[in-house]
């Protein structure tokens, strides 16, 4: 009975968090005309979340090593879920964005200690269904939540995607505490260094990019910022070289299957996470759509990962990484060019849906691939390292995706009318096509599959959302499971 309590609170706190990086797409709009948030600020909102999630991951899974899982994840859903009501609340944009970077901060904690917890609950023989079970109800979130996000803020208002995790927090917190036993890991200490260097090199590296549209790249603003970013990452290269116990352990590096298919992970999300920031509002802005509409309109593009993502997760090991990262990136880039060149305020949905169907298809394919495409390049004890650095790849990716497409949105059109809203999605989306099509390219030096491997990750399943489920992971070792966010 423990262990199902487990189960079930973990995912429950999992699906809460999954729901919020998407449940806010399809109430962009809202917020935008609500609170009189420009582009800039609107990347914030989302970008915020991503980001403090990014660079918190890996310490939260440190964390709860060495201070009791229960404990930090307990502490993360409880930070998570006053955060929910200080978004609730915000009087302006300023107060929603720092809201939200205190949630994904919270976030950080559960995710990993979810995942983590339930590897301590389960003994290996049972272990894969159970984290099979909690990777699909995650998956299941991600897909749902530009649905939700549409449903209630329609029905309600914007305000209420982040009232109802009150409730949800209230009734989880306290079962935590009493049905899910402490567990600890091999007491890692935090790179608290790299962690500084990290996280300023990433705010750098993306409030640059972000505000380069209005201050202009010549700015001292922009320029110096890019500039502390770039020497920023410098230094926490450096860094990782020389300490102890490094965040990003970097001679992981040193196996081009890991080095490939980090690479065209990161370009998988920036394209992914990018395009869907702006196909939400093209929805609402440019052909008029309400907010659930919008959400069910996406569902062309989201749902198939539900369909797809299975079946190439049981294929990866048959023909290798190699080809089906590669096709699916490809795919994806496709979709996202077609859609870009079938976008205009009159065009009926109808038109739309192949190249959507042919997108998801392709980031369905490409997901499990280039995650086992990682795994597969290290040794079994290296897995929870391994995929930690993807996962936290992944975050940034989506930032960088996001504020990228900005650059190219407002390059080309703006919020005056949906004439103008348009020419901006489809300058976006072509953005978002050419970093897939990156991202193909570097799925290409992936190595091709060994006669007789099934993969040092094998035991790696792919979950709908392509959620890593890594089935032998000791909940003793300080290398516990670091899941895939969504």
């Amino acid at each position: 009975m423990t262990r199902k309590w487990v189960l079930g609170l973990a995912s429950a706190a999992s699906v809460m968090v999954a729901l919020d990086a998407t449940v806010v797409t399809t109430a962009l709009s809202r917020i935008r005309l609500d609170l009189g948030t420009s582009m800039e600020q609107l990347e914030w909102t989302v970008n915020a979340y991503s980001l403090s999630f990014a660079v918190l991951l890996m310490t939260g899974a440190v964390l709860g090593d060495r201070f009791g899982r229960r404990r930090m994840f307990t502490a993360g859903l409880v930070l998570f879920t006053a955060a929910s009501a200080a978004c609730a609340l915000a009087p302006g944009t300023g107060w929603l964005i720092a809201a939200r970077a205190v949630q994904g901060a919270g976030a950080a904690f559960v995710m990993p200690l979810a995942m983590a917890l339930l590897s301590a609950a389960y003994p290996p023989p049972d272990r894969p269904k159970a984290l099979g079970a909690f990777a699909g109800l995650t998956g299941l979130a991600v897909v749902g939540g530009p649905v939700l996000g549409g449903a209630v803020t329609q029905g309600l208002a914007w305000e209420w995607i982040f009232w109802l995790n009150l409730p949800i927090g209230a009734v989880i917190v306290p079962l935590v505490l009493r049905r899910v036993p402490e567990s600890r890991g091999g007491g890692r200490s935090v790179d608290a260094v790299g962690l500084v260097l990290v996280t300023g090199a990433a705010l750098g590296l993306v409030w640059g990019l972000v505000r380069s549209d209005a201050a202009g790249w010549g700015s001292p603003e922009v320029a110096g910022t890019l500039a502390a970013g770039a020497v920023l990452a410098v230094a926490f290269v450096a860094w990782e070289r020389v300490a102890r116990q490094p965040m990003v352990p970097l001679g992981l590096f040193r196996h081009r299957g890991f080095a490939a298919g980090n690479a065209a992970g990161l370009l998988l999300y920036a394209a992914l996470y990018g395009c869907l920031f702006f196909s939400a509002q093209f929805f609402q802005t440019g052909r008029g759509d309400r907010p659930l509409g919008a959400g069910l309109h996406l569902l062309a593009w989201t749902a198939s990962v539900t369909v797809v993502a299975p079946v190439a997760g049981r294929l990866v090991n048959r023909t290798g990484a190699r080809p089906l990262a590669a096709t699916g990136l490809a795919l994806q880039a496709a979709g996202m060019g077609w859609l870009a060149l079938a976008a205009s305020p009159t065009v009926p949905y109808w038109e739309l849906i192949a190249p959507m169907l042919v997108a998801g298809a392709g980031v369905s394919m490409a997901m499990p691939a280039v995650q086992t495409a990682v795994l597969n390049a290290v040794a079994p004890q290296q897995i929870g390292n391994a995929s930690g650095v993807f996962n936290t790849g992944r975050q940034f990716g989506g930032v960088l995706g996001v504020a990228v497409l900005a650059l190219a949105f407002t390059g080309a059109g703006s919020y005056a009318d949906p004439g103008a809203f348009t020419d901006g999605f489809a300058a976006a989306l072509g953005v978002g096509a050419a970093l897939s099509l990156a991202g193909a390219v570097a799925a290409l030096a992936v190595p091709g599959r060994r006669p007789g491997a099934a993969g040092a990750a094998g035991a790696a399943a792919a979950g709908p959302a392509g959620q890593m489920v890594p089935a032998a992971a000791s909940p003793s070792s300080s290398e516990a499971v670091r899941p895939s966010a969504p």
